[in-house]
């Protein structure tokens, strides 16, 4: 069953359709989410209150067929709410990261390792972008979406989320390649 069918069964009292809603956009949503914090217990936080607050309004929601919208659009809203609240310091510090690598690295084999801290570089990095900017990346890169997905969920322009995907990438290329990391390692030219 589809999304938008689950939806429809939700809004006329069938509890069961919201916890499909619910398993099928938990680990999507707290991806999507850890890409804005690069934490887990912060991404964990916005992914239990999206899902609420899709609990609370999914009863208003018009047109069920553009759910993977709506709810993209609740968890971009409460990221950014969370960014202005607790301002920039919700975001990861690479120390933490880097005494994580450093415990587990006796276990991990060495192109899983080199896989994991080029993880952490990245995800520092996304994190120096303007919200606006990493939020179409992570959409783009790490949830697959389309411009125009992108466009309708961020109620902007396709051309504006192209510009901000291109000038995103460009500065994510400036600082990758101040940190020293080839461009085999990357997906792009």
């Amino acid at each position: 069953m589809d999304d938008a069918s689950l939806v429809k069964r939700y809004q006329l009292g069938d509890i069961r359709a919201f916890n499909e809603l619910a398993n099928r956009w938990q680990s999507k949503i707290h991806r999507f989410s850890y890409g804005f914090f690069g934490n887990a217990d912060d991404a964990g936080e916005i992914t239990q209150k999206t899902l609420i607050r899709v609990y609370k309004k999914a009863g208003e929601l018009e047109e069920p067929g553009k759910f993977s919208s709506w709810i993209y659009r609740i968890a971009n809203n409460l990221c950014l709410d969370e960014l202005k609240r607790a301002g920039r310091r919700k975001s990861s510090p690479l120390g933490s990261w880097s005494e994580q690598i450093a415990e587990s690295e006796n276990h991990i084999p060495s192109r899983q390792l080199e896989s994991k801290e080029l993880g952490v570089i990245i995800q520092n990095a996304l994190l120096t972008l303007s919200d606006d900017q990493r939020v179409v990346i992570i959409l783009k890169e790490f949830e697959g979406m389309k411009f125009r997905e992108i466009a309708e969920i961020l109620d902007e322009s396709e051309n504006t989320i192209k510009s901000r995907m291109y000038y995103g990438l460009r500065s994510l290329r400036k600082i990758l390649t101040e940190q020293n990391i080839q461009p085999e390692y990357l997906n792009y030219d």
